[in-house]
């Protein structure tokens, strides 16, 4: 299982890096909204890119401290996405980037919460009801040109069955090695479904 693990991960370090490149060809071409995608993929791309760096050049082996600044960011750059599609006020901008801003205080200034997945799991719930919200808007409005449309579905789909996942690993006790390799793999193949959901729209993109 490890080596299907590793093969799996790979696959999506290419993916990602492929969207990175078609995406920054086609950035001017990408209306005032859309950049959006293009700046959640690139902080993506920027945090696994770390994640590869400092353990190989730098011999940093313990990349955890990155882990919240993911979640932070993720949560911020997709809430800032989605908001501004539904065309929300102007105050739910502040008030996403106060609580990315205050968690990421809390985490790294006093460790709180000491287990940064609970967090994960709150700001990933946010996402889907934003990407939803999204979605039900998009599709009821036929009059209305959507160039991103199987990318939010994409969104919505992986961060549903993500969290669905990641509860599961959490109730169950002793996994094994094997299972755990299982549910990682798992994982990295609902990003690798939202990394060509990326790709193909990118590929698609005209003037």
């Amino acid at each position: 299982m490890a080596d299907f693990y590793k093969a799996i991960l790979f696959l999506n370090y290419g993916l990602l890096l492929s969207v990175i490149l078609l995406g920054a060809g086609k950035y001017r071409i990408l209306h005032n909204k859309e950049k959006h995608y293009f700046h959640c993929i690139a902080f993506l791309f920027f945090i696994e890119l770390l994640n590869l760096v400092l353990p190989y050049v730098f011999n940093l082996n313990d990349t955890s401290f990155l882990y919240p600044l993911y979640i932070a960011g993720e949560f911020f750059l997709l809430s800032v996405l989605f908001i501004r599609k539904l065309e929300l006020p102007r105050n739910f901008l502040a008030l996403v980037a106060v609580v990315a801003a205050g968690f990421m205080i809390s985490k790294y200034g006093f460790n709180y919460p000491v287990n940064a997945d609970i967090a994960k799991v709150v700001s990933n719930i946010m996402i889907i009801c934003l990407s939803g919200f999204t979605l039900i808007r998009e599709i009821k409005d036929t009059s209305a040109q959507n160039r991103f449309l199987l990318t939010d579905a994409s969104i919505f789909f992986y961060y549903s069955v993500s969290v669905f996942i990641f509860i599961v690993q959490h109730q169950i006790a002793n996994l094994s090695e094997d299972d755990y390799y299982i549910i990682f793999s798992a994982n990295n193949i609902l990003s690798g479904i939202l990394y060509c959901s990326f790709l193909y729209t990118f590929i698609k993109l005209k003037k």
